[in-house]
């Protein structure tokens, strides 16, 4: 096998995991043990395990102006919306756009937009499922106010899930970051909202598939409606 095949199945793993690995491991071990076919029922949990906490390299349009997905994901709420008060963004309604996260996608989350972060965020609540509405105002989460370089600003929030029970923010206030740069992790399933400055349109439909620092959410520069599209 190439190193190319290689590197298309092998993905660096987030630090978060390794404590999951060893503990998977380890219950595999005792589960060959007890039965060998339990022991290969946990060698297929080890596997998952390191390819939920799985964090590949992305290659992140570097282009002016572009905003790009916080996560992998699907597409599962676009619509106006009044962002947490916490983010300090106001009480006007903004373009939100909801990325739902499987416990199958990769969920190292990555900053949309370069920007300094103005406002870390974190409010304890429910663990509904995250493709719910009501997610949104009803379940922990942790939100992020950034400010371009034009002085407007856009929120991200990080969701908790059914499963999810555990939200890692990465970053502080004051920190600047690049355009799709690590900023943290949501553990088994979970959701990012993205709340769009206003005057911005979405370039992406509910349904559609989402790669974390990859996938164009909106264009700063562009005038463009917003998008519709249809299942092919």
């Amino acid at each position: 096998m190439s190193v190319s095949m290689l590197s298309t199945f092998v993905k660096p793993m987030h630090r978060e995991g390794r404590k999951f690995v060893a503990i998977a491991a380890g219950i595999t071990l005792v589960l060959f043990l007890i039965c060998e076919y339990l022991g290969w029922i946990g060698v297929g949990l080890t596997v998952w395990v390191y390819y939920f906490f799985r964090d590949p390299v992305r290659v992140t349009p570097t282009r002016e102006g572009l905003m790009v997905s916080p996560a992998d994901g699907v597409v599962s709420l676009l619509e106006p919306a009044v962002p947490p008060a916490e983010l300090g963004l106001g009480d006007r309604p903004m373009v939100r756009i909801s990325v739902f996260m499987s416990v199958f996608n990769c969920h190292v989350n990555r900053l949309p937009m370069a920007g300094r972060i103005t406002r870390v965020a974190y409010r304890p609540g429910k663990f509904l499922n995250a493709s719910l509405d009501k997610a949104s105002s009803d379940n922990e989460r942790n939100g992020l106010a950034v400010e371009l370089a034009d002085g407007r600003s856009y929120g991200v929030v990080q969701i908790a899930g059914l499963v999810a029970r555990r939200i890692l923010c990465e970053v502080v206030e004051g920190q600047t970051l690049m355009t799709g740069e690590r900023f943290g992790l949501i553990r088994f399933g979970s959701r990012l909202d993205i709340y769009l400055p206003e005057g911005v349109s979405p370039l992406v439909c509910i349904g559609q598939t989402m790669i974390a620092g990859e996938t164009v959410l909106a264009d700063f520069t562009s005038e463009e409606a917003p998008r519709s599209g249809g299942v092919r």
